[in-house]
Order: C-alpha cells, then structure tokens, then sequence
C-alpha cells in the first residue's frame, strides 16, 4: 500500500529524472550551436555563462526573491507565536532555525528560500496567519521546512537558471539567423537542412525547458507536501489548510511569474485558470488526496 514515504521516494526519482533530461537538452544545444557556426568555443562559451549565472543565482536568488515579494524581516517580540511554531518545527525537523519573513497581503500564502539550511528563510503572508488555526499554519510551516531540509531550494534555482539560459541563447540563435549571421556555405549539401534543423530547435527548446522547469516544480509540491506531513505526523492540518488557501481566488499584489513556483500555492488565485500543464503547482485536489491517502 502507499505511503507517504513511497510518495516521497517516488517524487525523487522522477525529479531526477527531468533534471536529467534537462542538462540532455542543454549540452544538444551547445553542441548543434557549436557545429553550425564552426566554432567549438561556442560550446566553451555556454558552459562558462552557465556556471557564472548559477553562481549568482546561487548566492543573491533569495535576495531577490524578497525584494520582488516585499517581504520584511521580523523577530520574536513581532510575532511570539509565528515564532515559536517555526522554531520548534525547525527543531523537530533537525535544522537550523530559518530567518523569518512578513508579507503584507491578503492573498493566504508562504514560501521558502536560501542556497541552504545555514541561510535559509520561510516568508508567510498576513492573509495566511489571519485564516489558518494553529494546526493549519504548523503543516504549512512544515511544509516549507520540508523544502529546506529537501534542499529544493536551490534545486528550483538550478532549474530557473537553465531554463532561462536555454531561452536565450535559442533567441540569439534566431536573431543572428534573422540578421544574416551564422554560417555562409549553407549552400553546401546539408546546409539548408541544419539551419532548418536549428530554427526549430531555437523555438521548441525554450517550450520543452518551462515545461520541465514547471514539472519539477510540481514534483517538488508534492514532496514537500509530504514530508511536512511526516514532520507534523498530522497530514490532516497541511491538507485543510491547502483547502482554505484554494478558496481564496484574488491574487497576491507582488505575484510574478519568475518567483510563482516558491510558494506553496499559485500566487496569482485560483480565479487563474491554466492547463495542469503550464502550472507551477499540481492541482489542489491531488495533494489533499495524497495526504489523506485517499
């Protein structure tokens, strides 16, 4: 029968998996790049762009994801019993406790963030705090330890990065092409099927990198969801507060797409309706059954 530790050992290897077939997409990429414009430095090039950027994203991701959020940085005298139930779950789940974080906004929702559990930070909203129990609030809490001791957070930055990466250089691939650039013999057997070959690699790859980014992401919900569970040993609590967070359609005045896949649910509402798909989150309804075991 499953359980939430097959839910967890299953999301893990599904994870991945994606994130395999991601760096297969980048170093195709590179590589085709690097062969029409006969010039293997490209590929050189590519490489050293990427791990510049991971390297800043590493280190000024969560940064950036509180100014974008407005999120400010509270103490215990602020907010005592916020305080405490972050605390001691940070104790129970063996980490460090996380710097905490106030959003003010309506919108009932919360996110983690850091490049690891030493510099980590949970930022919940007011609108959260105003409709959530104790035992609500301690599962969504859970839930947000859960990515820090999963690590997800910097797995998530990874995966935007690359995602981002593969965006651009698909686009200046179109722009050369546009603006006569690349090769000159594509005249020679086989020229004009590898610029063929090229435009539709610059304009799919892009599709295929969102679509595994907002896979992972959702992969990493549902792991979340259910290692907080095990934390709490109280499924119940994340799972009705999942509902009341569903119910809440307006959406947050900082929502962004680049930020959207932190939080635990979709920061534009529920009265955003999108395909499973190009979702950020799986569908309320599956976590709430997976919790429940249901």
């Amino acid at each position: 029968m499953a359980t939430l530790y097959t839910q967890q050992s299953k999301n893990v290897s599904k994870t991945w998996l994606l994130m395999s077939l991601f760096f297969v997409i980048v170093i195709v990429i590179g590589f085709f790049f690097a062969q029409y414009y006969n010039n293997s430095n490209i590929l050189y090039f590519f490489v050293i762009f990427a791990i510049v950027m991971n390297f800043v994203s590493y280190w000024y991701s969560d940064k950036i994801a509180l100014s974008v959020s407005k999120a400010r940085q509270i103490q215990k005298v602020e907010n005592p019993d916020l305080w405490n139930i972050v605390e001691n779950l940070s104790i129970t789940a063996g980490l460090p406790m996380p710097k905490l974080y106030i959003i003010v906004d309506p919108a009932p929702n919360a996110f983690a963030t850091g490049r690891n559990k030493e510099h980590a930070v949970v930022a919940v909203t007011t609108g959260l705090m105003q409709i959530l129990n104790k035992t609500e609030l301690e599962g969504v809490i859970a839930h947000e330890l859960s990515h820090i001791g999963n690590r997800d957070i910097l797995l998530s930055t990874v995966v935007v990065v690359l995602a981002g990466f593969i965006s651009l250089i698909a686009n200046m691939f179109l722009r050369s092409m546009f603006w006569g650039g690349g090769r000159r013999d594509n005249d020679r057997e086989g020229g004009g099927i590898m610029m063929l070959v090229g435009i539709v690699l610059s304009i799919l790859a892009p599709i295929v990198a969102t679509l595994i980014q907002l896979a992972i992401s959702r992969k990493r919900e549902f792991l979340a969801d259910a290692s907080g569970a095990l934390l709490t040993r109280y499924p119940e609590g994340l799972a009705s507060a999942l509902e009341k967070i569903s119910k809440y359609s307006q959406p947050m005045a900082t929502a962004n797409n680049a930020t959207a896949h932190l939080f635990i649910a979709n920061p534009f509402g529920s009265g955003k309706k999108i395909s499973n798909l190009f979702s950020t989150h799986p569908p309320v309804e599956e976590r709430i059954k997976a919790l429940l075991g249901k």
